[in-house]
């Protein structure tokens, strides 16, 4: 499969393993200018018919309200999309929390976040512990600097991915400091931060041919120094693997923090969000906040009226009508598949 054609998916890969845990919404398809009929049940209980055969584009969404409270009792009903500002049809909606879920953490090891590190990595550990879920989501831990590297592969061990942390704060180099001139690496970009390289890796090569909620983690303070790709590029791979991007930004106090505007630039256009904690004992507290965030998405899946095989890119807009005053968080559109 083209990497163009990542954001339309065939029907039900994804579906079907939301479906077969609660139905929900309306339907219509197509399979070689034949349909086949089933009958399913809709979220408020009317029958409707589905089928089989066509492509779905699937959208995460979060909403919360003024008060930056999740909103958790959405219908089909109050759920619009739009692609390109037209309307689309809802294939079905449903609120998201049993999907598997599949995460590459992504953990800054630059010199300006190896302070921090113990408190990012302890916090890291207990993270995972907490939100994995056993033999259903899996993660992977790497770390970068100037290059990324696989820690942990893909795993539905909590454990292994703990012993992952603990490995990296074992190996981290010690930090030079400020005042001194950093040592001449003649091994490159070492020492460097590539947020956008490690991001683009994670995307393409890791979580691409993953199915399911996929998410990159990123532990930074969100200062790139060395990446060879742009922030354009960074966000383009993860719309294109239907990847959401969030960050925890953390960054040594003594230096210049944590780039937050950065963060955010980066990860909203995905559907994700930036969490940063006032200091290293607010880590717990960040952490909490982005495991409520991945477990209060609801799942739109709609059949796109233009199907032209173009392979450019399409905005997509969630809109929830008769609520005023909140805020929904999606991925801003995909790439259509080309011929």
């Amino acid at each position: 499969m083209s990497r163009a054609c990542r954001g339309l998916v065939p029907a039900l890969v994804i579906i079907l393993i939301a479906l077969s845990q609660t139905p929900s919404g309306g339907a219509r398809g197509r399979r070689q200018g034949q349909s086949q009929e089933g009958r399913r049940q809709s979220q408020d209980g009317a029958d409707t018919t589905i089928r089989l055969g066509t492509q779905l584009v699937n959208v995460l969404f979060s909403v919360t309200d003024k008060e930056n409270r999740y909103v958790n009792d959405l219908t089909a009903s109050d759920v619009k999309v739009l692609e390109d500002g037209k309307p689309q049809e809802i294939f079905t909606f449903k609120r998201e929390s049993d999907l598997p879920l599949t995460m590459a953490i992504l953990v800054d090891v630059s010199n300006s976040v190896v302070p921090v590190l113990p408190q990012l990595t302890d916090a890291g550990a207990r993270f995972v512990n907490s939100i994995m879920r056993l033999n259903k989501d899996k993660a992977a831990v790497i770390e970068f600097d100037g290059e990324a590297t696989i820690v942990r592969d893909l795993t539905t061990s909590a454990a292994k991915l703990q012993r992952g942390f603990a490995e990296i704060l074992r190996n981290a180099p010690p930090p030079w400091p400020r005042h001194r001139t950093p040592p001449i690496n003649p091994a490159g970009r070492k020492g460097g931060t590539s947020i956008f390289d490690s991001v683009v890796a994670a995307c393409a090569d890791m979580l691409a041919r993953e199915v399911g909620r996929k998410t990159v983690i990123l532990f930074t303070d969100g200062r790139d120094t060395t990446s060879l790709t742009e922030q354009t590029e960074a966000i383009e791979e993860a719309l294109r693997a239907e990847v959401v991007v969030y960050a925890i930004g953390i960054g040594n106090p003594e230096e210049d923090g944590v780039d937050r505007k950065a963060l955010e630039r980066l990860c909203e256009p995905t559907g994700g969000r930036a969490f940063v904690p006032k200091d290293v004992e607010g880590l717990d507290q960040a952490f909490e906040q982005l495991e409520r965030e991945l477990r209060q998405q609801y799942l739109v899946a709609y059949e796109p009226a233009n199907m032209t095989a173009d392979g450019k890119f399409r905005k997509i807009e969630v809109r929830i009508t008769n609520r005023k005053g909140i805020h929904v968080r999606h991925r801003r559109g995909y790439y259509g598949p080309r011929a």
